[in-house]
């Protein structure tokens, strides 16, 4: 290694910490120099100053999942397990896992397409109905797939789903999330081109009723110019929303390029900056639009990662198992490979912690279980049709 590659290697790791350069393998340590941030907004915006350490420990509840992608836990302490590659499965309470449920329709896996997100409805113990995401083969080799929400009734005894209904079609979206409101909002990723573009579904997070139409008191509700449903705009790819426990606020992590993976705050009509405004650059490491990372009328970031964890699952804390992590906000990481633990103060993060960096696993999704445990979905790929993957337990 050259002496000028031995130096800008030890200023790399200084500036981001060893921890960051252990764990982003995706370009060489040189690359990595641009990754270094520019001013954030505002104190404690990036890099919170870690915090001390937690005991816990970590078990497998079941292996051999296929790229699972979401859960959610049933009243009775079941799971509903969606797998990317098409299957939807439960979990029992004592451990068994379903063969796939039927009554799914045909899902299409070429290029970025399979089974996403699912949302239990907020009256599910009595109507028994679940919410998905997932995409289906259009036919065309230049747009092999189209996205679908739809809404279903689980018939557990049967092992099916049951009357189903698409909600939404062509719309390129992938997360879901019950507002405190009894509303669903509707977020994912698409063309990045026409995020700042109200007149389209895409880089917008939607607001819809539980039947697929749009309310009336959206913030644009009514305006002829713009995409019915539009709840806020200026996305790249929301990965993930959850509700504060206190505040009722709606949380969400965002997927920056290079860099700038986002924790905001989902505010109706507001802008997230996409293309405008970003904290990474472009995988060319070239700036993304003009390079600013503030500009009027767009929202900041309550915190950003530089390098990028890849964010996907996001949830709160709010059990007895671990008294000291009330409140506190956990998100999981794919190219990170961990789960990151936030402290707030109020709307501001004030300290960070990695777990289970030493198991090398990417983590997709994470739930609190009615035990007050972590329940955590890995997401490891394999050429092994029954996958590889496991549910994790963390607990005392």
């Amino acid at each position: 290694m050259t002496l000028f590659r031995s130096v800008a290697l030890v200023f790399y790791i200084a500036v981001t910490g060893a921890s960051a350069y252990a764990q982003d393998s995706q370009n060489p340590p040189v690359l990595k120099l641009d990754r270094v941030p520019t001013s954030p907004a505002f104190a404690g915006q990036t890099r919170a100053p870690a915090v001390p350490a937690t005991e816990y420990k970590v078990e497998t509840v079941v292996g051999g999942l296929s790229a699972p992608w979401a859960m959610a836990f049933l009243p009775d302490g079941a799971i509903l397990i969606n797998e990317y590659t098409g299957n939807m499965r439960i979990l029992d309470a004592a451990g068994n896992l379903s063969e796939p449920l039927s009554g799914l329709p045909q899902i299409s896996h070429e290029g970025w397409a399979g089974l996403f997100d699912l949302a239990l409805d907020p009256g599910f113990s009595e109507n028994q109905l679940i919410y998905l995401t997932y995409t289906v083969a259009t036919g065309n080799s230049d747009v092999p797939n189209t996205p679908r929400v739809a809404r279903a009734r689980l018939n557990r005894d049967r092992a099916r789903l049951e009357d189903f209904k698409i909600l939404l079609m062509g719309i390129g979206q992938q997360e879901l999330h019950f507002a405190p409101d009894g509303k669903l909002l509707v977020a994912g990723a698409g063309p990045n081109d026409t995020a700042q573009e109200l007149a389209s579904h895409a880089g917008k997070i939607l607001r819809i009723n539980t039947d697929g139409s749009f309310p009336d008191d959206n913030p644009w509700s009514g305006d002829a110019g713009v995409a019915s449903g539009v709840y806020t705009s200026g996305h790249r790819d929301v990965s993930g929303m959850a509700t504060h426990p206190v505040t009722g606020e709606i949380w969400m992590t965002e997927h920056g390029p290079r860099g700038g993976d986002e924790l905001n705050i989902v505010k109706p009509g507001a802008n997230y900056g996409w293309q405008v405004i970003s904290y990474g650059t472009n995988y060319d490491g070239s700036p993304v639009g003009s390079g600013k990372t503030v500009e009027d009328g767009m929202e900041q970031p309550r915190y950003f990662w530089r390098p990028s964890i890849a964010p996907s699952g996001l949830m709160f804390y709010t059990g007895e198992m671990f008294p000291e992590w009330q409140g506190n906000i956990f998100v999981t990481a794919l190219s990170g490979q961990h789960i990151t633990r936030l402290v707030l103060d109020g709307d501001r993060v004030v300290g960070e912690e990695r777990m289970l960096v030493e198991r090398g696993q990417r983590i997709r999704d994470l739930k609190q279980g009615p035990d007050g445990a972590l329940y955590a979905l890995t997401n490891e790929e394999s050429d092994d049709p029954k996958g590889f993957a496991e549910l994790l337990r963390i607990s005392k």
